[in-house]
């Protein structure tokens, strides 16, 4: 097994931050990714995060908050794509859009966290089509509740 290779928490947490940087045009937090992964402290974040450097996945520009990036040409840390079922995309799609139902609602931190990670799920997946739609609705979700 590859030492180098980043574990499934690991690529989580990669697959997070990219989608938050996209989102977001600069990086989470340490407790933004603690929230949004349900991570117990922000010691865990600073681990994984830690070993994520030591293997080249990202990079910290200095001591800043907001400062972590990705490092550009490495798309290892994506799962393998496999087919997914009908009926787990469906499935994952009606947990996305009860979310979005809530969060008109009323939009905690905690659940736009956790539309990013479902909605970059879809990206993972390779559902392209409803990961574009979705991250658009999203993205209109967060200026307006700014």
């Amino acid at each position: 097994m590859d030492e180098n290779r980043p574990t499934k928490k690991q690529r989580e947490l990669l697959t997070f931050i990219d989608g938050f940087i996209k989102g977001h045009g600069y990086g989470p937090s340490y407790r933004e990714v603690m929230r949004a992964l349900n991570y117990k402290s922000v010691s865990t974040v600073a681990v994984h995060i830690n070993g994520l450097i030591t293997k080249g996945y990202l990079l910290k520009r200095d001591n800043s908050p907001r400062s972590l990036e990705i490092v550009s040409g490495v798309a290892v840390y994506e799962a393998p794509k496999k087919v997914i079922a009908s009926s787990d995309a469906r499935w994952l799609l009606s947990q996305i859009e009860s979310r979005f139902v809530e969060a008109e609602k009323k939009a905690t931190d905690k659940l736009v966290d956790d539309l990013f990670v479902l909605v970059g799920a879809l990206h993972v997946l390779g559902l392209e089509d409803a990961h574009l739609a979705c991250k658009s609705r999203l993205l209109s979700l967060v200026r307006f509740d700014d």
